[in-house]
């Protein structure tokens, strides 16, 4: 299948029109990973600045991230499709919504605009652009819900395609929004925006040595949603007897 051709599916995701070309989704996708890394990053700091309680501090992260998100898609899916994240690309991938070589270069594009987006963070808050974080973040716990979170967030996408595509942006803000409270990890659920938050030593950190276990955990979690969204979404066949009748009724 060409690099570029997308399915029905991935057609009605981007609203029914031409789609951009590549350079545009691009910089799309490195546009929307980098709001959305400085969103998390700059909320983090700013609710770690207003107060010292930690539940207050999650809450202060959690409200803009799923807004954002709620913005970023409706406005840059369009383009890219939105996907600022590497799991989603790849399974748009394996869907063959996206061939492999575009796949990659959206891959690189939103693991530089998350480190972008982080840098940007610090210099609003006036801290050293350049950290490495020291935010203790491992553990079976902690990969199962990285594994959960991704699950989630892959599976409300696919669902969301296939059933509201125009509900989309607000299923994936208002799915973020949950699961960065009712998973021990708070939801990173995106390789790309771990990779930037290993580069702050703040509230939204961790450390470089636990971003493997976060990455893998995640992939998983992609794979395993892709593997049952495939399953429980696809379109039934009419039951024999069912054809049977139809055919008796002609």
């Amino acid at each position: 299948m060409p690099c570029d051709s997308v399915s029905p599916d991935a057609i009605r995701f981007h609203l029914g029109k031409a789609m951009p070309d590549l350079s545009r989704r691009l910089a799309a996708e490195a546009l929307g990973t980098a709001m959305l890394v400085a969103t998390v990053v700059g909320s983090g700091i700013m609710a770690d600045r207003l107060t010292n309680d930690v539940a207050l501090s999650l809450l202060g992260n959690t409200i803009p991230t799923g807004a954002i998100l709620v913005v970023l898609i409706t406005i840059l899916g369009p383009i890219s499709g939105a996907h600022l994240n590497p799991v989603v690309t790849m399974v748009f991938a394996l869907r063959r919504d996206i061939g492999v070589n575009a796949s990659l270069l959206y891959i690189v594009a939103q693991i530089a605009g998350g480190i972008a987006g982080s840098l940007m963070a610090h210099a609003m808050f006036e801290l050293p652009i350049i950290e490495v974080s020291t935010t203790v973040r491992t553990g079976t716990g902690q990969w199962i819900a990285e594994a959960v979170a991704a699950f989630g967030l892959v599976f409300t996408i696919l669902a969301g395609i296939r059933y509201r595509a125009d509900a989309i942006a607000w299923l994936v803000g208002l799915y973020i929004t949950a699961a960065y409270w009712f998973t021990a990890s708070t939801s990173f659920a995106n390789p790309a925006v771990a990779i930037a938050r290993a580069l702050s030593d703040t509230f939204a950190g961790i450390r470089p040595v636990d971003l493997p276990g976060f990455v893998i955990a995640e992939f998983l979690g992609a794979l395993l949603a892709t593997a049952l969204a495939s399953w429980m979404l696809a379109d039934q066949k009419p039951a024999p007897q069912s054809l049977n009748k139809l055919k008796g009724a002609d």
